[in-house]
């Protein structure tokens, strides 16, 4: 019996050294939701082929969160937008349908703008750099004003 005690002990403390574990990346590390306060200006965004100049060549989109209200808005560009997020720890979920002005824009940057914040599932902060992922691959990123 103490042989098969010991024999189980050896096992439980053998199999507990060769676990591993990932390292901890930014965007696993939790964020306090209040850190989005404030606006935010777009400088990156992956999910088109086109140059970030052509995509924008007049005006950056911008996003202004409210965190007391979850409240979010902004510009794409071109059109202003209003709506509510929902943020906790490192997620984000910007998928409630937004209020957009309809003012005609020239080029598709606004409608890249918009997909990628529907996609946008987590977020990380580092200084004034706001860095929206979708499915851990980063496809926006801001810079607070």
């Amino acid at each position: 019996m103490k042989k098969l005690f010991f024999l189980s002990v050896a096992l439980i403390s053998l199999l507990a050294a060769c676990k591993t574990s990932k390292p901890a990346t930014a965007s696993d590390k939790p964020v306090d939701p209040a850190k989005l306060n404030g606006t935010w200006e777009l400088n990156y965004i992956t999910t088109s082929r086109m140059p970030f100049k052509d995509l924008y060549p007049d005006k950056k989109p911008t996003i202004t969160f409210e965190a007391a209200d979850k409240k979010v808005n902004g510009n794409t560009g071109c059109n202003t937008f209003i709506g509510v997020y929902a943020a906790s720890g490192n997620t984000i979920d910007l998928t409630s349908p937004l209020a957009l002005s309809r003012m005609a824009c020239p080029g598709v940057g606004e409608t890249v703008f918009l997909d990628a914040l529907k996609k946008a599932n987590t977020y990380s902060i580092s200084g004034k750099t706001l860095s929206l992922q979708a499915e851990g691959t980063e496809t926006m990123r801001f810079e607070k004003k």
